[in-house]
């Protein structure tokens, strides 16, 4: 239960029944509602500078519910692995450990299948439930390495496989591994990310684990981010156990997929931009797709808005937010409304003592790996010196929110771009680029460890 009138009074006493008669209703609701998605929309300026137009900041949240380890849902994933010549000795070995892993993992009303992948691909175990692991676990031993990558045609067969069980109550996924550079059909960045866009919209997502040092990490994050998916950079090829594991982690506790947000923006207040995920500005509708969310998980969309001019005392309606989503433990799809409004005060104190520093801590963060992203294209570009002014200057922004908002996570940040502009020497660049790219993917997704 929420307040969200800054004007009015109650007495003493009235005050003490109306908390005693919240804090019943607040248990009560916990009760009732603890296996239902939690949907909160803030405001980052509630109180707003008056007399002229202002940016200001939406923020909608999403989070899973507790589950048990026994009441998940079924999954129905694709593991596609890399065997090209690169691949030859541990690092083969490594990813085969992984997979089995993944298989002693998952239970009988699971559905497997694996897929590998050089200058051809081969369906090592098509679509089955998880019952014979002994035959699949063979399957996954007799694999060998050798050929060339043929990345787009490996995850497109493990759609292919998904798609025999394919069903909105399940969770559907493909898990991609490579370790290097697509050099057989479609390998563009921009290919593999329509793909990508395409399993989505199917209902399925794509995560990518990249291992070493010579796979191309925009092409392998481009296809997990059109399809709401992570993206994983494992090093060598002893991480890869623990890669998949935080995979799994995620995949075995989904509590709802299909999940949208929208943003209805009032008269008079312009929606500007949606920071971080991809989205939808249309007039003054803004909409997103977060797809799957996860238990005791946090997801959310940040929304750049401007609110009109006005005088001080005055009250705005700045909009409509709601959310959808199946629900898949009750099987249900649940429906989520609230409403923002703002006032305007005179008073630059006012207003600094009514912002919400949980909104600004995720607008800081976005805009953050917003800069960050910035200096990596400038170092690509060769603009070494350009790319480290960009990090030195954004390294204070995160300090100094940091104190100002309390945030462990945005001190955290400002250590992991102190990291970045210590490593633009090319010696040390390949690595550290693969880094960002994991860490800023993780960012503005909110997925797999990086969740504040």
């Amino acid at each position: 239960m929420r307040i969200k009138g800054l004007n009015g009074q109650l007495s003493r006493s009235s005050a003490a029944q109306y908390v005693i008669g919240a804090l019943i209703l607040a248990c009560a609701g916990a009760v009732a509602h603890s296996r239902e998605i939690e949907m909160e929309a803030g405001l980052s300026t509630p109180v707003v500078k008056a007399g002229a137009p202002r940016t200001a900041y939406v923020k909608v949240r999403l989070r899973g519910f507790d589950i048990e380890p026994g009441e998940r849902p079924p999954v129905n994933v694709a593991i596609v692995l890399d065997k090209s010549g690169s691949m030859a000795g541990e690092k083969i070995d490594r990813a085969k450990d992984a997979a089995i892993m993944v298989l002693d993992r998952l239970n009988p009303r699971d559905v497997v299948s694996v897929i590998a992948y050089d200058t051809t691909v081969s369906v090592l175990v098509p679509a089955t439930k998880v019952s014979d692991r002994e035959t699949i676990t063979d399957a996954i031993r007799r694999l060998r390495a050798g050929g060339n990558t043929a990345l787009f045609a490996g995850v497109s067969k493990g759609a292919a496989e998904v798609r025999k069980f394919l069903d909105k109550e399940r969770v559907n996924r493909v898990v991609l591994l490579s370790d290097g550079l697509a050099n057989v059909g479609p390998s563009a960045p921009e290919n593999l990310g329509e793909l990508g866009a395409s399993l989505f919209r199917s209902g399925i997502t794509v995560t990518t684990i990249g291992l070493g040092l010579d796979y191309n990490e925009d092409l392998m994050v481009l296809l997990a981010r059109r399809s709401n998916g992570s993206h994983l950079f494992a090093a060598e090829a002893g991480d890869l156990a623990k890669k998949f594991s935080l995979e799994f982690g995620d995949v075995l506790t989904a509590v709802a997929q299909d999940a949208t947000a929208a943003l209805d923006c009032a008269s008079g207040v312009r929606p500007v931009r949606v920071l971080g995920r991809e989205g939808t500005v249309e007039g003054q509708r803004v909409t997103v797709d977060f797809g799957q969310l996860f238990s005791n998980q946090d997801k959310y969309v940040i929304v750049e808005i401007e609110l009109p001019a006005r005088a001080a005392g005055e009250e705005i309606n700045v909009g409509e937010v709601t959310s959808r989503c199946l629900n898949l433990i009750s099987r249900k799809t649940e429906r989520h409304k609230d409403r923002l409004a703002a006032r305007y005060s005179d008073s630059d104190d006012e207003v600094d003592r009514h912002t919400d520093a949980n909104v600004m801590v995720s607008v800081v963060r976005q805009i953050g790996a917003e800069r960050n992203e910035a200096a990596r294209v400038l170092r690509d570009q060769g603009k070494i010196e350009e790319a480290r002014r960009t990090l030195s200057e954004n390294i204070p922004w995160y300090v100094d929110n940091a104190t100002r908002f309390k945030s462990e996570q945005l001190r955290v940040d400002g250590l992991e771009t102190m990291k970045d502009l210590d490593h633009l020497d090319d010696g040390a660049w390949r690595e550290r680029r693969k880094v960002m790219v994991e860490y800023q993917n993780a960012q503005q997704l909110q997925s797999l460890g990086y969740v504040e």
